[in-house]
């Protein structure tokens, strides 16, 4: 089974026009049956927001929940709110459970620093994150190429599949030593996870420009594009029972319609007919 969603879901005002971000999810759900929470990465979600995006969720619908950056590494120097790892990952299952109550929880997403380098001391790094997420699904998505370097490719793949860490795939643009190449392949019977970030070379590296976040995903995929990954996909749901496959190309609202567009190519539709359609309902909104 191949399942298509986006990051976020408050953002996508192709989606809601001016509904208010209260009915957001509702209506997302409407369109797409998972979404990868992001929100999460900056500060563990209350209890309280977490039942109620399981309760505006239709039946079958699944998260993909980000860890929080004091989780991965990435706060360097800046405010933990919690004191020590066992209340951080505490309140993060505490946020989770009423996901997984429900059914809802695919997996959680440990999206791991460009520094974050393929190490002995990191490699234990993983296993004690893997200890304390118990018997959570978890994905593994590494920004550093040295993990998938020609000496420790297949070591890597192992290790993942050793140790359950469900294999996050990504599309992103080859830039350096922080970004890495699609690797399509699963390490989990269950579950491989699919991420797209668009092909923005020149915004990848744009730190220096105060909005480098929104240029770094300023991407819309063509239909050549699209139908690569529709082939993938479909070698991938071979060898793994659910692929989810998520767009964060979101800066200029390229998501949904390469979205619609991969789905309906999952259906059979003709690439070039597929992309055009969802360009016609969504055009570009930024050059």
């Amino acid at each position: 089974m191949i399942r298509i969603g986006l990051t976020g879901f408050g953002d996508h005002e192709e989606l809601y026009g001016k509904l208010k971000s209260g009915e957001r999810l509702r209506e997302y759900g409407k369109h797409f049956d998972v979404v990868e929470i992001d929100s999460s990465f900056y500060a563990v979600p209350s209890v309280k927001n977490t039942t109620k995006w399981t309760a505006d969720t239709p039946d079958g619908f699944k998260f993909v929940v980000k860890a929080y950056q004091g989780m991965t590494g990435h706060l360097r120097g800046k405010k933990n709110y919690f004191d020590d790892e066992e209340t951080m990952y505490k309140a993060f299952h505490e946020a989770i459970a009423p996901m997984r109550e429900a059914g809802k929880l695919a997996a959680a997403l440990f999206q791991y620093p460009p520094w974050f380098d393929c190490t002995r001391q990191n490699v234990d790094l993983l296993r004690r994150t893997k200890a304390y997420m118990g018997d959570v699904p978890c994905a593994l998505e590494l920004r550093n190429r040295s993990w998938y370097s020609p000496e420790f490719k297949e070591k890597t793949i192992a290790f993942m599949k050793k140790e359950n860490w469900i294999h996050t795939i990504v599309d992103e643009p080859q830039a350096g030593e922080g970004s890495i190449p699609i690797v399509p392949v699963a390490t989990t019977a269950d579950m491989t996870y699919v991420r797209l970030h668009g092909r923005n070379e020149g915004g990848w590296h744009a730190s220096g420009n105060p909005e480098w976040r929104k240029m770094r995903y300023l991407y819309r995929y063509d239909a050549e594009e699209l139908a690569e990954w529709r082939d993938r996909l479909l070698a991938l749901d071979k060898e793994t029972d659910t692929v989810y496959v998520v767009f964060n190309n979101n800066s200029a609202g390229d998501a949904t319609p390469n979205a619609k567009a991969l789905m309906d190519m999952l259906a059979g539709a003709d690439p070039e007919e597929a992309a055009a359609q969802a360009d016609e309902r969504y055009p570009v909104s930024v050059s």
